[in-house]
């Protein structure tokens, strides 16, 4: 069982904008294509979606109050129970800067009836887990425990009551107009740290992305994995999949590298991490942008079809248990105000190829201003002028 309550709804300027899908896209990701291995045919598709019919409903239930309660029974002898709440980091000022994180560990110091070691000792006795986090957007709080130990049960009506018994009308006593969102400009800059004492240098490129409903964001994420990640403990060598750790094997040029796609309301990071040797610094630069260039250019259908492949993979593994589950339907709820559907967000990236890839990245990518970091001994680095350019000239 997983389930998730979230969110007091804000303002209707809080809402998020859900994505567009076409009734046509649908049918065409549904479409059974046939995979033949001897004389075995496989109705792949058809037989994926069929199974994926089968996961659990996620009920949603909106409370007076303005918090919304969703649940999934997934059958499973744990829980996970949350309060996912749309406000973090970004919401503070110079005055109360720090307030967020500061009321995260507020919530395991005790309450009026449990001091901090008792609440600790009870949570321990049970078997359980209790944790919290604070992002910039979000603050969640949530429990992980034996099913059998959530009170009454677990089922969807009886988290209504809960929900009811415990927060009531507690929600509602914000007086005045709820304070709008910062807006959020991106900056192409960069910030250097020179430390000749560091034995790598740490370096990270991103150019602006968009926000989680954005129509472009399936397509960045396949983009995304295309680039993928590489680590020198990794086997394969020259015949790993990715073309950026291709060429960084075969030209020793870093000692690992993370591409990374993060995602917020109005506006997004889309870069790449890596680690290097000071005297190659300058060449894994020049070679990420030029591979960044490719994804304008000349990127190619197997390389899509392979990224489309392991995106959705690595989507399903990531829902192994009550607790992923359960953070899944929390972000989903505050992001798009509601739970889709995996069908309808497999069919999405289905829906991206060659084409859609050259088109998104050359908006998003060419002729655009980095935002440059990078740590450690980094003489060598090139200026960002230089660097700047390269978004440009390697595309011709």
């Amino acid at each position: 069982m997983a389930a998730a309550a979230a969110r007091v709804v804000l303002s209707s300027a809080a809402r998020r904008r859900l994505w567009g899908f076409s009734e046509s896209l649908l049918i065409r990701g549904a479409a059974g294509r046939s995979l033949y291995f001897g004389e075995n045919r496989l109705r792949s598709t058809q037989a994926a979606t069929q199974v994926v019919l089968n996961v659990p409903e996620t009920r949603v239930t909106c409370l007076e109050s303005g918090l919304r309660v969703a649940s999934e029974d997934s059958g499973l002898s744990t829980c996970t129970v949350g309060l996912w709440i749309d406000a973090g980091s970004r919401y503070e000022n110079e005055k109360n800067n720090g307030t967020a994180h500061f009321l995260e560990h507020m919530a395991f110091k005790g309450t009026k009836k449990r001091s901090q070691l008792d609440l600790e000792l009870e949570i321990e006795n049970m078997g359980a887990h209790l944790n919290a986090y604070t992002s910039r957007e979000q603050t969640v709080y949530y429990a992980k425990a034996f099913s059998k130990d959530l009170p009454r049960g677990v089922s969807h009506d009886e988290l209504l009551d809960l929900a009811k018994f415990h927060f009531g009308d507690s929600l509602c006593t914000h007086k005045g107009e709820i304070p709008a969102l910062p807006p959020c400009k991106f900056t192409g800059s960069e910030i250097r740290v020179r430390d000749d004492k560091m034995p790598l240098a740490h370096l990270a490129i991103a150019v602006e992305a968009v926000g989680w409903a954005h129509p472009d964001t399936i397509c960045l994420m396949v983009a995304n994995t295309l680039i993928g990640n590489w680590d020198r403990s990794f086997g394969g060598g020259m015949n790993l999949s990715s073309k950026l750790a291709q060429l960084t094997c075969h030209g020793n040029l870093c000692h690992s590298f993370q591409s990374f796609n993060t995602s917020y309301t109005d506006t997004g990071l889309w870069g790449l991490y890596m680690v290097c040797e000071s005297s190659t610094v300058a060449d894994m630069l020049h070679v990420v942008q030029k591979e960044w260039m490719r994804l304008c250019t000349s990127v190619t259908e197997s390389e899509v079809a392979r990224a489309r492949n392991l995106l959705k993979t690595n989507m399903l593994l990531q829902l192994d248990g009550s607790t992923p589950i359960c953070e899944d339907i929390g972000r989903q709820m505050l992001c798009y105000n509601r739970r889709i559907p995996i069908p309808e967000l497999e069919a999405r990236i289905d829906a991206v190829n060659a084409e859609t890839i050259r088109e998104v990245c050359t908006k998003y990518i060419y002729n655009r201003s980095p935002a440059i970091a990078a740590v450690g001994p980094i003489k060598q680095l090139p200026d960002f002028k230089q660097i700047r350019s390269n978004m440009c000239w390697l595309r011709d």
